[in-house]
């Protein structure tokens, strides 16, 4: 059982030095859900009297006023050695004999962390004491409660020390020691007060009276240490320490507790309390009932840190790795996250995520329904039939059929596909443009760095406007490659005016008739609706080549070759990461390496079970 204390006092420790004693915080915190026995008293009322008797070591520091002002952990080792040291765990490796520079290290090292102000600080303080005379136990010393501030103290520090006391002990693994002073009424106990607003039904508080021997004659605490003037869950225990005196004569502790077994042995009133009464009973006491609160709250403390760790990992996968420090390290880091954005640019493209299928959309609908909202009416009008034919022939007029005129008539009419040829380009690079600002966003590390961020998506637009002025050039001659060389094939299968039964010989004047002119219209229209069907194919076929099929190649390639060519300088200004952002993935660094060790901790307690 010895095992699972030093477990606690362990992870205790772990917690002090990665920042985690419980305060108010965004992390998660181990150090509320740790067993621990808090140490609460009013001033004057024999805490540190009590602390120092179960240690049987002088070790605390004493003064009025409030001496107290930072919670000592204070952690009891029990050895086989004949000797006797203390460690402090902000001091590694140093070992104190000499109890005396124990008292003076708590006090300066209470100054470094609050100043000479006598304010107080929650930052524990982590005191390990080895010893063949103590028991395996883990108390915190907590500053006593007061009234009043002293001088040099602000007029909140009665309610600062109130507010720290209880922060600790409402936490429901905290059991408390509440110290009362016997020759006061138990009424006015701070530390019965403040543990009865917590603890309501005393369900884990400890009572402990001191200063038994102090009290007027004619009284006795009889009643109380019984638990019938106060009843608790436990029972009370009494304590007897030295008095001032003995501590200016420095009667050393091995005296101090034969004299405490005397007092309650010889004294009438308490002699049939004997034997749960001293400071000695005390101690052995609390680490009994402390390992077996420990061992009860195992199983709960394994499902707690193993739900943490994974809560930790998915939080730092999510704000992405640390920034490199060197040129290389943050080239690749770059480069890194131009693939990770390129990936998922590819994959709303090829269908794996949302959005690629818009492409298809302008090719199936938007392109057609375009087309076939083109109005050839103007073109193929009687009117404008018969001027472009006219003028077609200049002065000698057409002996067979007006292919000038038909060519003119042909050109005017494709010429109005251009239009929707660069309304499916457009569209097109409108698409790409919103698929690559939903993969910036949807690429996690690009939201840790704001100036790459703006530096990807303004190469990846540019990169897409070249390859829209390039797909516009290459539809745009599509089209005018389709009035620059006609199919001869579709016109030598037209009928002829002689096989109609025409005559040659009439007067060409006669050929400008309307029926001629509407004939002419309608072959021409017949031609274009078939031109229009060729380019309902050929327009996909370019604009997917030159702009879908090229941002999937080479989306960020020029981005890519300028910055190999950028000093160290320029890539750290490109990974800008937000200050609160590097410092959370920090805390959280920290705070996941302290559950990993507890965990592992745990885990050699339980194999070795």
């Amino acid at each position: 059982m010895e095992n699972l204390i030093s477990l606690v006092n362990k992870i205790q420790r772990a917690c002090t030095a990665l920042g985690d004693y419980g305060e108010e915080s965004a992390l998660p915190t181990l150090w509320d859900s740790l067993p621990a026995i808090a140490v609460v008293g009013g001033q004057s009322s024999g805490k540190s009297s009590v602390l120092e008797s179960i240690v049987g070591k002088d070790f605390l520091p004493r003064g009025s006023g409030i001496v107290t002002r930072r919670p000592l952990v204070l952690q009891l080792h029990k050895v086989d050695e004949n000797r006797e040291w203390a460690e402090f765990m902000h001091i590694p490796r140093k070992k104190f004999t000499d109890f005396a520079a124990v008292r003076k290290e708590i006090a300066d090292e209470t100054d470094r962390e609050t100043g000479r102000s006598k304010q107080i600080s929650s930052v524990p303080i982590h005191l390990s004491i080895y010893s063949p005379n103590v028991v395996n136990l883990t108390l915190v010393d907590l500053p006593g409660l007061t009234k009043v501030a002293v001088e040099g103290q602000p007029d909140s520090i009665v309610q600062d020390i109130e507010n720290m006391v209880r922060s600790f002990i409402e936490k429901p693994n905290c059991i408390i020691l509440a110290i009362s002073p016997a020759n006061q009424d138990l009424a006015t106990s701070d530390a019965i007060k403040i543990s009865r607003e917590v603890d309501p039904k005393g369900e884990r508080t400890f009572g402990v009276l001191t200063k038994i021997d102090l009290m007027d004659k004619g009284t006795d605490a009889v009643d109380i240490l019984d638990g019938r003037a106060y009843k608790l869950q436990y029972p009370w225990v009494g304590v007897v320490n030295r008095s001032q005196a003995d501590i200016n004569k420095n009667v050393d502790m091995i005296a101090a507790r034969r004299r405490e077994r005397e007092f309650w042995s010889n004294s009438p009133e308490y002699k049939h309390l004997a034997h749960r009464m001293g400071s000695e009973f005390l101690a052995k006491m609390l680490s009994k009932h402390l390992e077996s609160v420990i061992k009860s709250r195992i199983p709960g403390l394994q499902s707690l840190i193993n739900k943490t760790i994974l809560e930790l990992e998915t939080e730092l996968k999510r704000l992405g790795k640390p920034i490199a420090t060197d040129a290389g390290g943050k080239l690749f880091m770059i480069v890194e996250i131009c693939r990770e954005f390129d990936q998922i640019f590819k994959e709303h493209l090829d269908g794996i995520r949302p959005g690629g299928d818009k492409v298809y959309n302008v090719f199936d609908n938007q392109l057609p329904a375009a087309l076939k909202r083109l109005q050839f009416d103007k073109q193929l009008s009687m009117e404008n039939v018969r001027k472009l034919i006219t003028e077609a022939d200049g002065y000698q007029p057409h002996l067979i059929a007006p292919e000038q005129g038909y060519r003119r008539l042909i050109e005017s009419c494709l010429t109005s596909i251009r239009g929707p040829a660069e309304a499916a380009v457009d569209a097109v690079h409108a698409i790409l443009k919103d698929l690559v600002r939903k993969s910036i966003n949807e690429t996690m590390e690009l939201r840790q760095y704001p100036t790459l961020r703006v530096e990807v998506n303004n190469a990846a637009c540019e990169a897409l406007e070249r390859m829209r002025e390039e797909s516009k050039k290459a539809t745009v001659l599509l089209v005018d490659m389709e009035y620059g060389y006609l199919t001869v094939e579709f016109f030598r299968k037209l009928p002829q005016d002689v096989e109609k039964g025409g005559n040659p010989t009439n007067s060409i004047f006669d050929r400008y008739n309307d029926s001629y002119l509407r004939r002419i219209g309608s072959t021409v229209l017949s031609y274009v609706n078939m031109v229009c069907a060729t380019l309902r194919n050929s327009i996909p076929k370019s604009v997917v080549y030159c702009q879908v099929r090229e941002a999937k190649r080479t989306l960020l390639d020029h981005f890519l070759t300028e910055l190999g060519a950028k000093e160290a300088k320029l890539l750290g200004s490109l990974l800008d990461e937000d200050p609160a952002i590097m410092q959370r993935r920090q805390n959280l660094g920290k705070r996941l390496e302290l559950y990993r060790n507890a965990q592992a901790e745990i885990d050699a307690v339980a194999w070795s079970k």
